[in-house]
């Protein structure tokens, strides 16, 4: 069983997950073997696509205005980045996103998702955090590999309506992102009671499902680390509250 790290769910985080679903379907489309057309294929196929469909009219025009920011405009391209991946993590944990109910409670959390991404980055540039061009190139080498190759990227870029430039614009921004949290939420130490803890656990919820665990010894860094995130993006997330309450937010939509 791999541990698994969470995240916020900001534009760049979107981005990722999009390009990585992306080519994931690729892989899986050149692993299939040609067979003949079933009916209830046919069905499936039929059932996919109006579900993409609902999915698409739930995204605003990319140019549109959704949000201002302390005077800085937030577009649509920036929040259905957010909601794609939103619609997705519901899509995988088998829930409609798609229902009245769901779709209100994604919109929401997309907005709110873009808002907090801008007031970080403002705060960062406003500290004079830079992200390198040697950081940009090597963020950007992790996604060509995980492709194979710019040629494969690009295909997949485009298939977003994206480029090679947006991309790393967009990895600029969460280097900028991950710089400012590490200056005003440093990461506590974890203590081998919460590592023990936390192994415990998910030994129990990997028991019931019928599973087993690396030793502690194996997985203790990796615990270490989530464990880290975490305590990160709580404090976080208050920082982010306290910015909000001193600027200035307009939702358009």
């Amino acid at each position: 069983m791999n541990f698994k790290r969470l995240f916020l769910p900001f534009a760049a985080g979107a981005l990722a997950l999009s390009l990585a679903a992306c080519g994931d379907e690729d892989k899986a489309n050149k692993e299939e073997t040609p067979q003949e057309e079933t009916t209830e294929g046919t069905k499936d196929e039929k059932a996919a696509q109006e579900m993409q469909a609902k999915l698409a009219e739930q995204q605003v025009d990319d140019k549109k205005v959704v949000a201002i920011v302390n005077d800085e405009e937030l577009t649509g391209a920036e929040y259905n980045a957010a909601l794609t991946s939103m619609q997705g993590q519901m899509q995988q944990m088998g829930q409609d996103p798609t229902s009245k109910e769901a779709a209100e409670h994604i919109k929401t959390q997309a907005l709110d998702a873009i808002v907090n991404q801008a007031l970080i980055l403002q705060k960062a540039k406003a500290a004079e955090l830079k992200a390198t061009e040697a950081e940009i190139d090597e963020r950007y080498a992790t996604y060509e590999e995980q492709f194979g190759g710019e040629e494969a990227l690009t295909k997949a870029l485009k298939a977003e309506g994206m480029n090679i430039k947006t991309l790393k614009v967009e990895i600029e921004n969460s280097i900028l992102f991950e710089k400012y949290q590490d200056k005003v939420v440093p990461p506590k130490e974890v203590t081998e009671k919460e590592i023990q803890e936390y192994y415990d656990q998910a030994a129990a919820q990997s028991k019931e499902a019928g599973q087993d665990l690396p030793p502690l010894q194996e997985a203790s860094e990796e615990i270490k680390g989530i464990l880290e995130e975490q305590q990160q993006q709580e404090l976080l997330t208050a920082h982010v509250e306290e910015l909000k309450a001193d600027a200035k937010i307009e939702l358009k939509i």
